[in-house]
């Protein structure tokens, strides 16, 4: 509040006989402080308690709807609080006390606002993510990045590390303990029931809710936080953007940035980072990356982590074998999918841009297989590599998730990644490969059926998957080397080779997706020694240098391209020629335009006849193409058919206008 510098006085006896007219009473009026221009005109059948500091009451509020207030206190009973300026507070059908409520706050038909002890509003509970037994347990804070999450998650195999986090945590915990709770500026509170031991940012919209207790709403005037009707809060921080609302029910959990959770969702120990959705179903122990997304009743997210997630309806998982109970977990990483009732049985580890279809009982780890399918046929688990490289579905989420990221608030949190090739996934693509290629040689080119970690894979599928992922290889690298020959002028042979030499050693090996955060595993160590060695001491500089890794990240991802790029010629950059160089840039066009057709065809089958079926009703085939084609357009006209073949012929022509700039240097 900013009313420290403020001068409080004691109440005049008139005063006080004016406020008992007005049916106020007092335990000891002499513990009441006002300002100079305070006016009995705004309290009406109150009771105050303990210290209470009332600023200025002087202005007239508007309420919903047009209705207008003085401000003021009436109805109501304050015990030791502070008062902001112009609040207009009414009808607290309990109480309100210790509490600090700063300015243009309004509160009306309120069942209770208390704060009891001291309060650390959430910072440093432990969620237990993952093994619901517990061992993977984050200790939340009001600016927890989804990347630390993922490493007090998954690094518990270093003890050292995640003590010091959790001391660091534990210690900025104690810097936010009071023993008042907080209602920022221009918060409204409407119709709800019992806030307890909260602090709740300026901006704050709460109408309807029921329940809150022991946590932080880190509302922001840029990005401010909604709550809505019948939402239920126990344990819990919710940062900035975000809405609940409509029978919300969360205990023990961690909200990010804009995420939107709605309809009766529940969840217990999990934690939602940037951008999630969460609407009918249901959550318990999970670990829900940016733009984790379910948005169906029955649908059960169980033990697991997960990102760019597009959950389908039903979807369920199974934590425990029924011998020693829910310990184990499940991994499904960033951009994949599961359809309408498809089961996964944990433990089991889901490859990046995968596509799950039906029910799933033995545990596969697929991580080393990215952009495939992976499908349930007579009680079997059959991988399709690679095929959902060749989906417009998985363009169309790689195009949409920037342009749906709600952050409004200047400081963003988590460092997100938009990427569909990068580091992280070509080289799993290489990886698997080189998988793909030694089954053949195994079992033999004429075999139907390959077995690969619990999974099959048809002789037809597996040609396709080297061919597919070999796409993608030369797509990334050709994507790379252009870009990286347009930042960079060279006039000879010498300074080409030159410009396509790595920067520095960072970045150069193996790459790793922290929730959202793709980044050079090595680098990342750098910086979880520095913590261990107390190099990096606090919480601030942690999270800064886990960003900066996001900052720099084209300037390290060619680092990694230079030495794909030596891997895939088979010669070192001192020994590349033209001729190498236009080969590839060459192969580029060719895998741009081969993958751009089979998207092309891909979406054609959204308006082929059978995707006409149930359009118009009562007539002919001509009167279903009418139909068609005004609800869902046609094909020649679809905005995302025609940047295809607009695609097509950017890349194409400016594949030829770098293959002259390179041939120019020969001569």
């Amino acid at each position: 509040m900013n009313n420290t510098k403020k001068t409080f006085r004691n109440l005049t006896n008139p005063e006080i006989e004016r406020l008992q007219q007005h049916l106020c009473t007092c335990d000891h009026w002499s513990n009441i402080f006002v300002t100079d221009d305070f006016s009995t005109d705004s309290f009406y059948n109150t009771h105050f308690s303990g210290v209470v500091k009332i600023d200025s009451q002087t202005e007239t509020i508007e309420l919903y709807g047009g209705i207008k207030r003085k401000a003021g206190i009436y109805n109501s009973t304050i015990h030791n609080c502070g008062i902001g300026k112009n609040c207009y507070i009414n009808y607290v059908k309990n109480h309100i006390s210790n509490y600090n409520i700063d300015d243009n706050v309004i509160i009306n038909n309120v069942q209770l606002i208390a704060n009891d002890g001291e309060s650390t509003f959430g910072n440093a509970e432990k969620v237990a993510v993952l093994d619901e037994s517990g061992g993977r347990e984050i200790l939340m804070y009001d600016k927890l990045s989804s990347h630390l999450a993922y490493i007090m998650t998954l690094y518990r195999y270093r003890p050292n590390l995640i003590t010091k986090l959790e001391n660091r945590i534990k210690e900025y915990a104690n810097q936010k303990k009071l023993k008042r709770g907080y209602i920022g500026k221009h918060c409204i509170i409407l119709n709800t029931g019992s806030i307890k031991n909260s602090w709740i940012g300026p901006y704050t919209n709460i109408d309807g809710a029921k329940s809150f207790e022991n946590g932080s709403m880190i509302s922001k005037k840029e990005a401010p936080v909604s709550i809505g009707n019948n939402v239920i809060l126990k344990t819990y921080i919710i940062q900035s953007g975000s809405s609940l609302t409509d029978g919300v029910i969360l205990n023990n959990c961690y909200v990010g940035q804009s995420c939107e959770l709605s309809r009766n969702y529940s969840a217990e120990n999990s934690v939602f980072f940037a951008n999630c959705q969460g609407f009918h179903g249901e959550a318990c122990s999970i670990f829900a990356g940016p733009y984790t997304v379910t948005h169906h009743k029955s649908t059960l997210l169980i033990a697991g982590m997960y990102s760019f997630l597009n959950a389908g309806s039903g979807s369920n998982q199974s934590n425990h074998m029924y011998k020693l109970g829910p310990i184990h977990q499940g991994i499904v990483e960033r951009g994949s999918k599961t359809t309408s009732d498809s089961y996964l049985l944990w433990p089991a580890k889901i490859g990046p841009f995968t596509l799950v279809m039906g029910r799933h009982y033995k545990n596969s780890d697929t991580s080393d297989m990215p952009f495939s399918y992976l499908i349930e046929r007579d009680d079997k688990t059959w991988l399709a590599p690679g095929v959902n490289l060749r989906s417009v579905g998985t363009i169309r989420d790689a195009m949409k998730w920037p342009k749906r990221d709600k952050r409004t608030d200047p400081e963003l949190i988590d460092s997100i990644n938009f990427n569909l090739l990068s580091p992280y996934t070509i080289q799993k693509m290489e990886k698997a490969v080189g998988i793909l290629e030694n089954l053949k040689k195994v079992s033999g080119e004429a075999s139907n059926e390959y077995i690969y970690q619990n999974t099959s894979i048809t002789q037809n599928a597996l040609k396709r998957g080297i061919l597919l992922y070999n796409i993608g290889i030369d797509k990334f690298l050709g994507n790379s080397v252009i870009t990286r020959l347009k930042k960079n002028s060279y006039k000879n042979l010498d300074e080409l080779r030159e410009r396509l030499k790595p920067d520095s050693d960072i970045g150069a090996e193996e790459w790793i997706d922290m929730a959202g955060l793709i980044a050079p595993k090595r680098a990342v160590a750098r910086i979880l020694d520095d913590i261990e060695n107390e190099k990096v001491t606090t919480l601030c500089e942690i999270e800064e240098q886990i960003h900066n890794l996001h900052t720099n990240y084209y300037n390290i991802e060619w680092n990694w391209s230079a030495r794909l790029l030596e891997r895939r010629l088979g010669k070192k950059a001192d020994d590349i020629t033209v001729d190498d160089l236009v080969q590839l840039i060459e192969r580029w066009k060719k895998c741009v335009v081969d993958l751009d057709w089979m998207l092309y065809n891909d979406a054609k089958k959204e308006f082929q006849l059978s995707s006409m079926t149930g359009f118009g009703i009562d007539g002919d085939d001509k009167t279903r193409l009418a139909d068609f084609e005004v609800v869902r357009g046609k094909f020649e006209t679809n905005s995302f058919v025609k940047e295809i073949l607009t695609h097509i012929d950017r890349k194409s022509a400016l594949g030829d206008t770098i293959i002259s700039e390179i041939k120019e240097v020969e001569k």
